[in-house]
């Protein structure tokens, strides 16, 4: 069993990922109505990603820790396939070889009262919810427009800790979002883990997409069919 996304991932030191906050531009005008807790670069974020609705992207493994060699290489289709005020849903897929994929991942970014949540819901190939899923966390004040920081939430500190997964506890997720309209836009999804935040060893997944050039959409992700 893969628990790709909650377990793959760290190094850039953590300043680091907060700096992009620093050079990121001011949120756009255009950015759509914002829920009490979002900040103009939350809304901003969010009209970058809603820009994107229906259409699907490929991308690729970009980081080179070797924990992830097995998917170093393979195709992955990331889908903004669904979009509310409320949440944007996004399938990610992952070719396996022998014309396989791996359909077991949908990421969810949601407003909150507080700002956004980015959760992972992992299903089986018959539909089923996997054991560990429905894991994330919250924006942290350091997003910008172009980039939002998920800080894993207690919920998710405890799932991972009863399924045994106590490095994922310190999990911080990234994504970044250029809108439609952008010269070379792109997207990325990464996670990282620390030792500066107490993780037993520094790891990074990260995975980049072409937005500039749409692909056509894939199978539904498991468990979604009907969606």
């Amino acid at each position: 069993m893969l628990v790709f996304f909650a377990m793959k991932h760290a190094p850039i030191a953590l300043a680091a990922i907060f700096a992009l906050s620093a050079c990121a531009p001011s949120a756009s005008d255009n950015a759509s109505g914002s829920e009490a807790g979002d900040t103009s670069d939350e809304a901003a974020f969010w009209s970058a990603l809603s820009s994107h609705c229906g259409k699907a992207f490929a991308g690729t493994l970009v980081s080179k820790d070797e924990a992830d060699a097995d998917f170093a290489g393979r195709a992955m289709v990331m889908h903004v396939k669904e979009c509310s005020d409320e949440q944007i849903a996004i399938p990610l897929h992952v070719e396996t070889g022998e014309d396989g994929w791996d359909r077991s991942r949908t990421w969810l970014v949601t407003r909150t009262e507080e700002g956004l949540r980015l959760k992972h819901d992992h299903r089986h190939e018959d539909g089923s919810s996997d054991k560990v899923t429905m894991y994330g966390g919250d924006t942290v004040e350091d997003g910008t427009a172009e980039a939002q920081h998920f800080l894993v939430d207690p919920e998710s500190i405890a799932l991972f800790e009863a399924e045994g997964l106590e490095a994922s506890v310190t999990n911080i997720w990234t994504m970044e979002v250029d809108p439609a309209d952008a010269d070379a836009p792109s997207f990325a999804y990464q996670l990282q883990r620390t030792k500066a935040r107490g993780a037993p060893e520094d790891r990074l997944f990260r995975a980049e997409f072409d937005l500039s050039a749409p692909v056509d959409a894939p199978p539904a992700a498991w468990g979604h069919e009907g969606g």
